[in-house]
């Protein structure tokens, strides 16, 4: 967890972060959290993390985002929601 969180920390500023309408819109939705969460158990099982370009360009065209918002997503997600993806 630690690496997925110094991930995120060189990803975007910690300013950033503080007002992000990406990460609200899983704050707001915890069910869509859930979800994604699913979505990269899923991928464990498959052998994939849930930082691999597979698992990130899936979390990507699911929800609409760039590489770089997938990547900021799933790992916040992974750090609140669901610690145990790996």
């Amino acid at each position: 967890m630690a690496a997925g969180l110094a991930l995120l920390a060189a990803l975007a500023p910690a300013a950033a972060l503080a007002n992000s309408p990406l990460l609200d819109s899983v704050k707001r939705n915890p069910q869509r959290a859930r979800a994604i969460c699913a979505e990269l158990k899923e991928l464990n099982a498959q052998g994939l993390s849930y930082t691999s370009p597979q698992a990130v360009a899936q979390v990507g065209a699911k929800q609409g985002l760039s590489k770089t918002d997938a990547e900021i997503l799933s790992t916040y997600v992974v750090g609140l929601y669901c610690p145990d993806v790996r």
